[in-house]
């Protein structure tokens, strides 16, 4: 009797599906350190990719293509052909070409990339290289066809950054200008615990002398309270608030949410009892602050609302409404290598009362779902009578993760598409 027991298999534990993010990291960070760090902290890049991701321009189809060859990980091609659903004069067929060179595989903060197009600029080169060890990083962008150069802008930009953990300080400059206008732009912005703030100087109003630095036009400031890491498994809130050029007030909210439901799908083995949900909320709130009219074409007050619900690995739900119109998308994705997603998108213009619809295809395999689904001992957040044992680790590839790892914010067992951005601010 004791030999049948020993014999007999113990059923296997309850297990919680864990699909990877459909975009994650976002093509914007491949190119973060070109940008001011202002422009894309206090969520401002989170509530970028939630309210123009997938929302395809009405009419409109947009078709984008990733690709990274397998002999040599350090370079891809990135092409984009867009235009509209119907022939119109007045508009054309816009194809781009983005091949890029990074140094790190893990690192995408030092690069070099070329860009293409049959519209403005036809060649353009970026650059940039970035020092972890001391934090400083040098940036340039340089327009080298252009059918007219108008502008210093045109002949290209410079810039110089230093990034740590709570600090960012930066500044751009057209090297090729007549020197009236340093610096193009500068920013620098500091995080202390949970709150972050930040100042930026963007010239754009008043005469080319030291007059634009008292011009308060030329002058944005943010404050942000966040919680929560960049990482995909971890839950997030940031909310901010902005004066920009000394006439509009900006109020913006942003929620990343991880949820667990229970799952019923006869596909699926027994064991499975429940499946990962992602949920993101976005809010955001425009409203003038002065009594010009005229100036810099502001309307008196406008807002956003977002939202997006991600199911499963294959399909995510998008809706966001305005004061003018509404849209939703539906995504569907297939996770092959390399990968496809299909979205289709559709507008309800409230002034004129009309619905159009846009479409987009997108083929990937410079982002890798290595995290596709959890092994067995991955517990629900919420306890039940299935989890009753206290949950230690799942495991991605060959590799465990302790939830105490996650939850403590040491990503280093983890792969780089689960990571946060970096640890610099």
């Amino acid at each position: 009797m004791g030999n049948l027991l020993s014999w007999t298999k113990e059923p296997p534990p309850p297990m919680v599906l864990v699909p990877p993010l459909f975009d994650f990291p976002p093509l914007a960070a491949r190119t973060r350190m070109l940008e001011s760090s202002y422009n894309l902290l206090f969520g401002k890049l989170a509530l970028r990719c939630l309210f123009e991701d997938y929302f395809e321009e009405a009419r409109h189809f947009n078709t984008r293509v990733m690709l990274k060859p397998i002999d040599d990980p350090h370079v891809d091609l990135i092409a984009t052909v867009s235009g509209p659903l119907d022939h119109k004069p007045e508009e054309k067929i816009v194809g781009n070409a983005l091949f890029r060179w990074q140094s790190d595989v893990d690192d995408p903060h030092t690069f070099l990339d070329l860009f293409v197009s049959n519209s403005e600029p036809i060649l353009q080169m970026r650059s940039c290289a970035y020092y972890p060890k001391f934090g400083f990083g040098a940036f340039g962008v340089f327009p080298l066809l252009l059918k007219k150069r108008v502008s210093s802008e045109d002949f290209g930009v410079m810039g110089l950054r230093y990034g740590s953990g709570n600090l960012s300080i930066g500044a751009t400059l057209m090297p090729f200008s007549l020197g009236d206008e340093f610096p193009k732009s500068a920013w620098l912005v500091s995080k202390i615990g949970r709150l972050t703030a930040g100042v930026q100087y963007e010239p754009q109003f008043g005469s080319k002398d030291r007059s634009r630095f008292k011009n308060l036009a030329n002058w944005n400031c943010a404050i942000g309270y966040g919680l929560g890491s960049s990482s995909p498994l971890s839950p997030s809130f940031n909310f901010g608030l902005e004066l920009a050029q000394n006439s509009q007030f900006i109020a913006s909210f942003y929620q990343h949410v991880v949820v667990q439901r229970r799952v019923k799908n006869p596909l699926e083995e027994n064991e499975v009892v429940g499946i990962t949900n992602y949920i993101d909320f976005g809010f955001e709130l425009k409203t003038r602050v002065d009594d010009d009219k005229t100036s810099n074409n502001i309307p008196d007050s406008t807002f956003q609302i977002a939202a997006s619900w991600q199911a499963n690995k294959n399909v995510m739900l998008k809706g966001k409404v305005g004061p003018l119109s509404s849209s939703v998308a539906l995504a569907f994705k297939s996770w092959w290598k390399p990968s496809f997603t299909f979205s289709i998108s559709a507008t309800r213009d409230r002034v004129i009362g009309k619905s159009t619809f846009g479409f987009g295809i997108r083929v990937d395999n410079i982002r890798e779902a290595s995290y596709q689904r959890a092994d067995p001992n991955f517990v629900m957040l919420t306890p039940n009578k299935e989890h009753l044992a206290e949950g230690i680790h799942w495991k991605i590839g060959k590799r465990p993760v302790l939830q105490s790892d996650v939850n403590s914010e040491n990503f280093d067992g983890m792969p780089r598409e689960l990571r946060p951005l970096g640890k610099i601010l």
